[in-house]
């Protein structure tokens, strides 16, 4: 198993921000500044808690979201505004994939995903094999 929190203002970009044009008559995609930006910041965080060996079995991926306080939101409550909890994921086991936490985010068996007003913000991420 593994756990660790990494500190930030979470990226409220997602994957599904992909953008598309059209070249030749053929639909090209490409990824918008603002996209690539939350990717690179996701990479670094996460280069420091890279495990020794990526996961070859099933795992549990619990992720806790932790935003910024804005309004009248207190410290531990839950965020039920966008972006919504499956589009986070998406970039962060993309990012996670790439950074060599797995061999394939279809590893990923189970997960429990949180998204939370918080005085922290950052990302709470456990990662645990499953038997």
């Amino acid at each position: 198993m593994i756990q660790f929190f990494m500190p930030m203002i979470p990226p409220t970009v997602t994957h599904q921000e992909k953008k598309i044009h059209v070249v030749n008559g053929k639909p090209v995609y490409y990824e918008p500044m603002e996209l690539l930006n939350a990717r690179s910041k996701l990479r670094a965080a996460l280069a420091a808690n890279r495990p020794e060996e990526p996961f070859d079995t099933a795992v549990e991926l619990v992720t806790k979201w932790c935003f910024p306080i804005t309004g009248s939101h207190h410290s531990g409550e839950y965020r039920t505004s966008r972006p919504d909890t499956d589009n986070l994921q998406k970039l962060l086991k993309d990012c996670m994939t790439a950074s060599g936490f797995w061999k394939d985010d279809a590893l990923v068996a189970r997960e429990v995903v949180e998204k939370f007003w918080s005085d922290v913000p950052g990302i709470y991420i456990r990662i645990e094999e499953l038997r």
